[in-house]
């Protein structure tokens, strides 16, 4: 959407318009190249200067914000030892006395100590530190986040307010951004002021000028329309979703704002310019700029491989190490300062890289006696730890600056007249709030407002998400179908009074199932529900009303249809007054499929159908009354049964003998029937049979408790939601833990350093493996040992892709050398990548790839490596168990085990890993999962060449250097490398041999060698038209920026036209020639494998099968919630049918006993689907496309894995159930084999084909439930066999029939059956025939 320009005000004009014509801005006098790229950032300049003036001419003033800090600590839990969680660890007694002690005496550790500063409105501070020194926890105490922290200590001045203050009232104006993925236009309207700060403009006109600058700033406008997408819905590429998260940021107007690096979407860390390549991060900078020095705002970032031109527009930088303050300053001072320490930049070093590069004991350079680099003053020592760090700062001349600036920055709005202050901030905030609004509240917005917006986005979602919503629609009205048609046409006998019962009751069990599948797509709004209402966007229960609006819509046409069809097709009583219950409850995920299936259980047996109130177990008959299931029960059998009375289908005595006795003499067999009767009284039916009282005046009772029941389940879940709405921070995100077996003899306590990037205040700490070794020797030792030499050149010449995202691209790739891929966001970089290593399954390629100029051999993939971004690996499994895993299955299995074990072990040396041989891959750090992914390929032995796409985004200078460093040595022994990158660093940019450059569109810019220290490449641009290259310039930025790229940016050369006339270019077909002319001549590369896959099926599977087993039997939550579920149902079920008598009604107990047990197959599925989904993803985004394994090997060792654990917690279900529901003794044998063997592999095969074939855990849910609720309908327990109809054919197709049906055979054959006294009925018999009539029925008995 777009507001129309002739809506706007007159000064708007040429703003919104974007016109090149605007000359009120200056650019008349720049060039056409840098016109059009400063035009859309001096596009939202002009706006923000009209905002602000427009805001100063009225009575609503722009507000700004500050922050002060002093003495500033924070502390966090620690833990004695970090080590994997397993299953046995839960039952380990041992386990348990440490978990209890530990909740009783927690260790403390200090997450920051010692610092001080104040940024005020204005300005940006930088922040810089290694990964684990502290840079997340000061962005989120500056941003007031503390929540999840145990001690935050010091003072802290948020101009004149407390933090508590901003907490309640103004949380929207200090916020926190880590990197989630959101649309702009929804925080535009619920962040928009009222009417006097919106330019004149309505809300949604407002909104729309707002978004649409935006979008032009950071390059969205192509995307406006297009979904952001996630892992399972196609959206936006990375680098624009990054883009759309500033832009909603941005549009939240706060005062204050913390970027971080976390990329809270993927469980990853990187920088918030992470995706983008350095013309976008530049003008991602300036965009900043701008808000900061027009709208007066307070900026803090985090930063990683920033940029010297984005440094620059820095006004204070923050150096964190190991969670101590080692400056805190102007940025322009900072390179000084630590060159006055001691230490000096490498050649050509950022100056961001080299304040990193200081806190890394390995990473920095000391100063050498011949430097030539100017110092003003030296004190010796030179510092080398933290502490010593932290010292030497607080007592330079820099950090008495900063002292002097907090004390004025206090005297002028703490201490002097903060009355003032705060009134003037309060009259600015309270400006902004609707009419409607609360003044002091946080949201600027009325909760009208809030519904109406959250509302909206509801069903924007639904429309992106419509898969699931036409599921849902679909399972009703298909199992109303089913219904309707296996009831059809119901007679009005008392034979079918069963069969009415079961029809209503079904229809609220199926509704209860369906709900189920909700859990997970409700727990993945959580996160960004927190961040949205930390931003002061809406309350947090406001989307879980909107939730509840807008899905009521929906239900309320959708259970209307299926109670028309099942209504119509049965012939149920067409009388006025049906009753529909809708119910809400919050639900978690993991235990929730635990608690839900309870809970389902309840409400199914205590409706009073299955378990009738007379036949209710005392202690348990309470739960009926808190059920409203019971109550809609009631009321729906009420208003069928009221006006019904069924024509008796058998009376007694009949047949031989009895033709000429009167209806005087008989009966109905029917609980509720009258001797003489011919008919039986639906109200006295129900009254006897349910403990049912029949009135139009219960009715409407059971109608008001119902509503009742809907207001406080919805309150209720409201009310949770808006408190308990917190992340769940998993401590092994955060720490390396290891096998416990692997920490015997070397767990130490107390806290220590950790080893990630993002800090959180329920941490365990780190715990080193003891491995005595000499990395850097070992290092060297493993690269001759592996002997990677190789001799085969990859080329590739004209490769297109569909619809042109590749264009033309012809180039090659030689052993020993290192080829960088670069290229703007969207320039397909990664296309390319995927193109060349064959793993694009959609499109069409064209063009030529070669392997020595002849045809790829048929295991091209399997004799290539290729290290994806995303690092997609089992997170709990050890970094050795993934590396072997790899090399079992792509090494030939001729290869000997113990060959493949010392070839892993040599993997894990050469690539720094061995002390973290027994860590848990999920729980590494950056680089060292970064470092996992290189190995695991290399321990595939790959032959001809590695593929990486992008390997140093999200990382610091130092690891990114090491993971080049790492990748260079790999190239000088013979390894052939093509590497995506994104932000180099001059001298990172300065280790590759040749470069591959494309711009949008998929065409070349260059290709060729870069020359010492990149003179090649800057000869070659500079040649053809360039600017030319400062001298301290890095020439990966240079080659960027005078091609074009960036968000916005744009270049008067066509450097694609220049390439293609080039003697470059011509030079490169030559030596493509060449390199064909010479490969040709020798033989073709043969393939390795003669089959798809390296090893055998059987091989397969057993692999998958040690690696499934370890992976669940270290999922102590699942593993657990799957037995307690069990366990549990197990006993709820037992004691409901307690000691069921052999009558009538007990005899249906023990039926439905069976028939209720079998519905915990749902949250069974549901927990098991989740994990196979997992397991099936990583196969499909990473070991599939390497050929690892077959997709067949995959379900059968997921089936595999899973039974034995399922057929144990069934077997726990059926020691609780069995005996106490009152079985015999001597049948348990077949019904152990019944319910605990062949059940479980009925649920199990079941759920995870409907998860094979959905595309996440939401849709298997639905799917799962729509089959089980189809396959249930069809044994038995809810209509007999015998009035099925046509549909009896499903009956025998149905395998719950043979289940329940071998089950409740078995368990009841052949036993005596007596009635109960309300069971028995009485008649008068004939005159002369009562001792006949007794003993021949006693006989028959």
């Amino acid at each position: 959407m777009a507001a129309k320009v002739e809506e706007l005000p007159e000064e708007l004009e040429l703003s919104y318009s974007g016109s090149s014509e605007n000359t009120t801005l200056g650019k008349d006098n720049l060039s056409q190249n840098e016109t059009e790229a400063q035009d859309d950032a001096f596009d939202l300049e002009s706006l923000l200067g009209l905002a602000v003036e427009k805001l100063d001419q009225s009575d609503l003033p722009l507000r700004s914000l500050g922050v002060s800090f002093e003495n500033l600590r924070v502390q966090g839990l620690a833990s004695e030892a970090s080590y994997q969680t397993t299953f046995g660890d839960i039952l380990n007694p041992l386990s348990i006395a440490e978990a209890v002690n530990n909740a009783r005496h927690p260790l403390k550790r200090d997450i920051l100590t010692g610092f001080e500063g104040v940024v005020k409105s204005g300005e940006m501070l930088l922040v810089l530190g290694r990964p684990g020194s502290g840079c997340s926890t000061f962005l989120k105490t500056l941003a007031n986040q503390r929540a999840e922290y145990h001690s935050v200590e010091g003072e802290v001045h948020y101009d004149a307010f407390t933090p508590e203050e901003v907490r309640k009232q103004y949380r929207g104006d200090v916020i926190y951004s880590p990197e989630v993925n959101q649309t702009i236009s929804f925080a535009a309207r619920l962040r928009a002021p009222a009417s006097n700060g919106r330019l004149g403009l309505s809300r949604n006109a407002y909104a729309d000028l707002l978004t649409t600058h935006l979008l032009r700033v950071f390059g969205l406008t192509h995307a406006k329309n297009t979904l952001v997408g996630d892992a399972a819905i196609r959206g936006v590429s990375g680098g624009e979703k990054k883009r759309v998260s500033i832009c909603e940021t941005l549009a939240a107007r706060a005062r204050i704002v913390s970027w971080d690096k976390t990329y809270a979407d993927s469980d990853q860390n990187c920088s918030s310019t992470r995706g983008l390549d350095a013309s976008t991060a530049l003008e991602y900078a300036r965009a900043l700029r701008a808000a900061t020095d027009l709208g007066k705002m307070t900026t803090i970032a985090s930063l990683y491989q920033a940029g010297e031109n984005l440094y620059k527009y820095f006004d204070k930088v923050c150096v964190i190490y190991e969670g101590k303050l080692a400056y805190f300053g102007p940025a322009s001072s900072a390179r000084q300062y630590f060159i006055d320490m001691g230490y000096e930049p490498a050649n050509r070093q950022t100056t961001a890289d080299f304040l990193v590069a200081v806190t890394d004991p390995t990473g920095r350079i000391p100063r050498s006696p011949s430097s030539t680099i100017p110092i003003k003053a030296h004190t010796y020592p030179v510092p080398k730890t933290s502490a010593e760090f932290a010292s030497y700062f607080q007592t330079s001349h820099l950090a008495e600056l900063n002292r002097i600036e907090i004390q004025a920055y206090k005297q002028e709005f703490v201490n002097s007249d903060p009355a003032r202050i705060r009134e003037a901030y309060q009259r600015s905030v309270k400006g902004e709030h609707v009419r409607m609004s609360r003044k002091r509240s946080a949201y600027l917005v009325s909760l009208g407002l809030q519904a109406r917006e959250v509302m909206r986005r509801r069903l924007q979602m639904l429309k992106g998400n419509w898969v699931a919503t036409f599921l849902n629609v679909f399972s009703y009205v298909f199992q109303a179908i089913i219904v309707g048609t296996m009831y059809l046409k119901t007679e009005q006998t008392t034979a079918a009074y069963f069969s009415r019962g079961g029809v209503l009751f079904y229809t609220l069990l199926f509704s209860a199932l369906v709900d189920m599948a909700e859990i997970p797509s409700l727990f993945g709004q959580r996160p960004i529900v927190l961040r949205q209402s930390q931003w002061g966007f809406y309350h947090p229960f406001m989307e879980q009303l909107a939730l509840f609006l807008v899905d009521l819509l929906i239900s309320a046409v959708t259970i209307t249809v299926f109670g028309v069809i099942v209504y119509e097709l049965v012939q149920l009583q067409q009388s006025a007054g049906q009753a529909l219950a809708l119910a809400a409850a919050c639900r978690a995920e993991s235990v929730a499929q635990t608690l839900a299936g309870v809970v389902i259980l309840a409400s199914a047996m205590y409706t009073g159908y299955l378990i009738p109130r007379p036949s209710m177990v005392g202690g348990l008959g309470w739960i009926s009354y808190i059920n409203p299931f019971r109550y809609a029960f009631e009321s729906i059998m009420i208003n069928e049964f009221r006006t019904l009375n069924g024509t008796c289908a058998t009376l007694l005595p009949q047949g031989p003998g009895y033709e000429n006795i009167s209806l005087d003499n008989q009966v109905c067999t029917t609980i509720g029937s009258i001797p003489g009767q011919p008919a039986v009284d639906g109200n006295r039916f129900i009254e006897m049979n349910f403990g049912f009282v029949s009135s139009t005046e219960r009715i409407w009772r059971n109608f008001g408790i119902i509503c009742a029941f809907i207001v406080g389940f919805v309150g209720a879940c409201l009310i949770f939601t808006e408190i308990n709405t917190t992340l769940s921070t998993n401590a092994a995100d955060s720490v390396v833990l290891y096998r416990r077996e692997s920490l015997l003899g070397h767990k130490r306590k107390g806290p220590s350093k950790r080893q990630s990037d993002e800090e959180i205040g329920s941490n365990k700490d780190v715990t080193f493996e003891t491995v005595p070794v000499d990395n850097e020797k070992h290092a060297k030792a493993s690269f001759q040992e592996l002997d990677l030499a190789m001799t085969d050149v990859f080329s590739w010449q004209n490769v297109n892709y569909t619809r042109r995202l590749l264009n033309s691209i012809s180039g090659y790739v030689k052993p020993g050398k290192m080829t960088a891929l670069m290229g703007e966001s969207g320039a397909g970089k990664t296309t390319l990548l995927n193109v060349l290593a064959q793993r694009v399954s959609v499109g069409i390629v064209t063009g030529y790839r070669f392997v020595n100029g002849q045809d790829l051999p048929k295991d091209f993939q399997a004799q290539t490596g290729y290290c994806q971004q995303t690092d997609t690996h089992l997170p709990d499994q050890t970094v050795r168990e993934a590396l072997l895993f790899s090399a079992q299955l792509r090494q030939p299995i001729s290869v000997p085990l113990k060959e493949k074990e010392a070839y892993v072990d040599q993997c894990l040396k050469m690539c720094g890993l061995q002390q973290y041989r027994n860590a848990t891959v999920g729980s590494l750090n950056i680089e060292n999962r970064k470092r996992t992914t290189i190995a695991v390929e290399l321990a595939a032995k790959p032959k001809l060449l590695l593929f990486l796409d992008e390997p140093t985004s999200g990382l610091d200078s130092q690891s990114a250097w090491a993971i080049i460093a790492f990748l260079r040595e790999l190239a000088n022994n013979g390894q052939a490398i093509l590497c995506t990158i994104h932000q180099p660093s001059a001298e990172l940019f300065h280790v590759f041999d040749r470069l591959l450059l494309l711009r949008k569109g998929g065409e070349t810019v260059y290709f060729g060698d870069l020359g010492h220290n990149a003179t090649t490449l800057i000869n070659y641009f500079e040649r053809n038209g360039s600017r030319r290259c400062e001298v301290d310039e890095n020439p990966a930025e240079f080659m960027l920026d005078v091609a074009g790229a960036g968000a916005t940016a744009k270049s008067v050369i066509d450097w694609y036209s220049v390439w293609t006339s080039a003697p470059e270019s011509a030079a490169l077909q030559t030596e493509i020639e060449c390199i064909h002319k010479e490969g040709r001549e020798k033989p073709a590369v043969q393939a390795a494998l003669h089959t798809e896959f390296a090893t055998p099926w059987l091989h397969q599977v057993s692999q998958l099968i040690k690696r499934d087993m370890l992976s669940h039997w270290r999922n102590a939550t699942y593993i657990m919630s799957k037995f307690v579920l069990l366990v549990l149902s197990g006993i709820f079920i037992g004691f409901s049918f307690y000691k069921s008598p052999f009558t009538q009604q007990g005899t249906q107990n023990k039926l439905f006993s069976i028939y209720i047990a079998t519905v915990i197959s749902v949250p069974l599925a549901n927990q098991l689907q989740v994990i196979f989904i997992h397991m099936r993803n990583i196969y499909e985004i990473r070991e599939r496309p390497s050929r690892m394994y077959s997709w067949t090997a995959l379900v059968t060792s997921q089936f595999l894995v899973e039974l034995p654990w399922n057929i144990f917690g069934t077997s726990l279900f059926f020691l609780c159930w069995y005996w106490t529901v009152g079985y015999s003794s001597s049948r348990a044998g077949y019904s152990y084999l019944m319910l605990c063997v062949l059940f479980p592999i009925y649920y199990t095969s079941i759920g995870q084909a409907v998860a094979a074939m959905s595309p996440d855990a939401e849709i298997a849910a639905v799917l799962f439930s729509l089959i089980f609720s189809f396959v249930i309908t069809f044994n038995g327990g809810m209509q007999p066999f015998s009035q099925l109809g046509w549909w009896k054919w499903m009956y025998r197709l149905s395998p719950y029939t043979y289940l329940i049906e071998g089950l409740l055979g078995q368990a009841l054959g052949r036993d005596n059956l007596r009635c109960s006294d309300v069971e028995l009925v009485r008649l008068d018999p004939p005159f002369g025939t009562k001792l006949f009539f007794v003993s021949q029925h006693l006989h028959r008995d």
